[in-house]
């Protein structure tokens, strides 16, 4: 586990925290853009939603090289991510590209998780992000943006369902492995 730098004044103010509250930003523009109809939006929405992804993959990797992480990025880090995910994966089953049933699936994973790993934390256990749990980030990148592609290439539309299936296996195997480090840190 990475060290907690000591919080002083400017301590937050690091590239790894601007990256994650650029990403929370780029949220409500990456819903706009798939939800509001006109010429270039899936393109557009496509480049924001892997700027939003790939800042996600950089943020974590610079902290720990740096020696920059904080409490702040620790909080709001998987916030970001569970905006970015849910609300994408949310505007697709506005557009009928994804099914209620697997979103409903993926989100309730993301809350129950952040349940878990607050009622860890709050007895000063911190449970680590699991590589069933990074497998599935990745699944759902690659889902979202094949879906996102199908609104202007439909034949994208089947593998993109495909990664949804997979993400959604992902999504409960890694629930699982959560509970199950839940469980046992717990007696």
């Amino acid at each position: 586990m990475a060290k907690v730098k000591k919080d002083n004044r400017n301590s937050n103010l690091n590239l790894p925290n601007i990256l994650t509250i650029f990403r929370i930003f780029l949220v409500p523009l990456i819903v706009a853009l798939l939800l509001i109809q006109f010429q270039g939006r899936v393109i557009l929405a496509l480049i924001f939603f892997l700027l939003a992804a790939f800042t996600d993959f950089v943020d974590g990797y610079i902290a720990r090289r740096r020696g920059q992480v904080t409490k702040l990025g620790i909080l709001l880090d998987p916030i970001a991510d569970k905006l970015l995910i849910s609300s994408a994966f949310i505007s697709l089953v506005e557009l009928r590209l994804a099914p209620a049933w697997a979103v409903v699936i993926i989100v309730g994973r993301e809350i129950a998780v952040t349940g878990i790993r607050a009622i860890a934390a709050s007895s000063g256990i911190v449970i680590s992000a699991s590589s069933h749990g990074k497998r599935k980030m990745f699944a759902e990148v690659i889902s979202i943006s094949l879906l996102i592609l199908s609104l202007k290439y439909p034949y994208l539309k089947p593998p993109g369902e495909l990664f949804l299936y997979i993400t959604v296996l992902f999504a409960i195997i890694s629930a699982g492995d959560y509970i199950l480090k839940f469980a046992k840190i717990s007696h």
